[in-house]
C-alpha cells in the first residue's frame, strides 16, 4: 500500500534526532518503508546520507525503495575514469554520481530496484538482508533459482547476476544497499561500464565484472512494481511492521532539513572527480606527418583530480619543443577535464604565433589529451 509521507499521516521516522526534524511528530514503533518519489540520482543518494547522519535507528529499522533515471554510480573509492565511458555518457546525458559506500560502479535506470537496509551497527547484517530480498522473490515467483554468493550478489540460475551490494558503517549506525535488475537497458550497462581509457595506473578499488540479465526476461510479470511491493511486504512481516510504503519527496526541507545541501555536494566536481584516489596515465598516439606516423607520448599525474606532474613530448619538428614546454607548465594544477583543456588551449593559443600549420597541430595534440579525459 502506497501513501504520502506528510506531517498529517508520517508515522514519524525519528525518535532521537541529531538535529531538530518539523515534520515527524509520532513515535515509531519498530520501523518504517520509505519509496521516493524522484528518479533524481543526488536527491536519492542524499535522503541516505541523510538518513545515516541524522536518525537514531534502535529498535526502528528503516527500508528506502529508491529508482534513478540513467546514471553511473561509482564506489566511494572508485576511478572514474578507469570504471566507465566519460566521453559516452556525456554524449547521451547520462549523469555520474560518487556514493559514500564503497564497491564497485554501478548503472541505474527506472528498470533497476535500489534497496537500502538502514539499521543500527550492532544489526547490521547484509546476508539476513539479501535472504529477505531471495524470500521476497520466491514469493512471487517460486520457480525462480536466485542464491546470494559470498560477495554478497544475488545470481539467477547460477551464473546471472541480477543484484550487487556495498555498504557504509559508521559510528553507531550502518546501511547496506543494493540493485535489482529488473528491467534495465542491458546495452547502455554494457556501454557505458566500460572504459575506453588506455594507460591508467591506479590503486583504486577496481569493479569485477559480471554477466547479468533482468528478471523481466525470465518472467515477464515481474515488472519493478511487483517486485517492489512484494519486497516491502516480506520486509513488513520480517520486522512485524505495517506493510505501508511511505512515500516522500527528497527535497522536502519540512521533513528532511538541510537534505537540499546534501544533494547539491554530491553534485559537485570536487567530490564526484576531486575524490579520485591518486593515478597517472601513460600512453601514446600516432599522428600522421609527411607520409609517416610520429609517435607523442603522454605522462600525466592526477591528484586530487588535478594535474599534478604533465610531460607531452613530441618530435621538435612537428611541435617545437618550446611548444610542448608551455603545454605541460599550464596544465599544471588544472582540473583533469576537457572544458578546463579546452579553455587552457584557447588561452594558450592566442600566445602562438599565426602559423596555420602550427595551429592545426596544436588542435590535435589537445583533441587526443581531451580524449582521455
Amino acid at each position: 500500500m502506497l501513501i504520502p509521507f506528510s506531517m498529517k499521516n508520517c508515522f514519524q521516522l525519528l525518535r532521537n534526532l541529531k538535529v531538530p526534524a518539523a515534520g515527524f511528530k509520532n513515535k515509531v514503533k519498530s520501523g518504517l518503508i520509505f519509496q521516493s518519489v524522484s528518479s533524481d540520482i543526488y536527491q536519492n543518494l542524499a535522503v541516505e546520507d541523510w538518513i545515516h547522519d541524522h536518525v537514531t535507528l534502535e529498535g526502528k529499522p528503516v527500508l528506502f525503495l529508491w529508482r534513478n533515471s540513467p546514471s553511473v554510480v561509482i564506489g566511494r573509492h572508485q576511478n572514474p575514469w578507469q570504471e566507465c565511458n566519460l566521453n559516452l555518457m556525456r554524449e547521451e546525458g547520462v549523469k555520474l554520481a560518487r556514493r559514500r559506500s564503497g564497491g564497485g560502479t554501478v548503472y541505474h535506470d527506472m528498470g533497476n530496484i535500489n534497496l537500502t537496509f538502514f539499521t543500527t551497527k550492532k544489526k547490521y547484517d547484509r546476508m539476513q538482508n539479501l535472504k529477505l530480498v531471495v524470500r521476497a522473490l520466491n514469493a512471487v515467483q517460486p520457480q525462480l533459482d536466485i542464491q546470494a554468493t559470498k560477495r554478497c550478489d544475488l545470481l539467477l540460475d547460477g551464473q546471472f547476476k541480477i543484484s550487487g551490494t556495498a555498504s557504509k558503517i559508521g559510528r553507531t549506525t550502518a546501511y547496506h544497499h543494493c540493485t535489482l535488475l529488473c528491467s534495465t537497458d542491458r546495452t547502455s550497462l554494457s556501454s557505458l561500464l566500460k572504459s575506453p581509457y588506455q594507460g591508467i595506473r591506479s590503486n583504486a578499488t577496481a569493479s569485477i565484472p559480471s554477466i547479468v540479465k533482468n528478471l523481466l526476461e525470465k518472467d515477464p510479470t515481474l515488472t519493478c512494481e511487483v517486485l517492489m511491493n512484494a519486497i516491502a511486504a516480506e520486509y513488513a512481516a520480517y520486522h512485524q511492521i505495517d506493510n505501508q510504503i511511505n512515500l516522500i519527496n527528497p527535497t522536502d526541507e519540512t521533513l528532511f532539513p538541510g537534505i537540499n545541501n546534501k544533494a547539491r555536494e554530491l553534485q559537485t566536481w570536487e567530490w564526484i572527480y576531486g575524490k579520485t584516489p591518486k593515478f597517472s596515465i601513460n600512453t601514446s598516439f600516432n599522428v600522421l606527418y609527411e607520409q609517416s606516423h610520429l609517435e607523442i607520448k603522454i605522462f600525466i599525474d592526477i591528484k586530487d583530480g588535478r594535474i599534478e606532474i604533465c610531460n607531452i613530448e613530441a618530435p621538435d619538428h612537428w611541435l617545437p619543443l618550446e611548444i610542448c614546454d608551455k603545454l605541460n607548465s599550464n596544465f599544471i594544477g588544472s582540473k583533469f577535464c576537457p572544458n578546463e583543456i579546452t579553455m587552457l588551449t584557447n588561452i594558450l593559443h592566442r600566445t602562438c604565433p599565426e602559423d596555420d600549420e602550427l595551429y592545426n597541430r596544436w588542435n590535435i595534440l589537445c583533441e587526443k589529451i581531451k580524449g582521455i579525459m
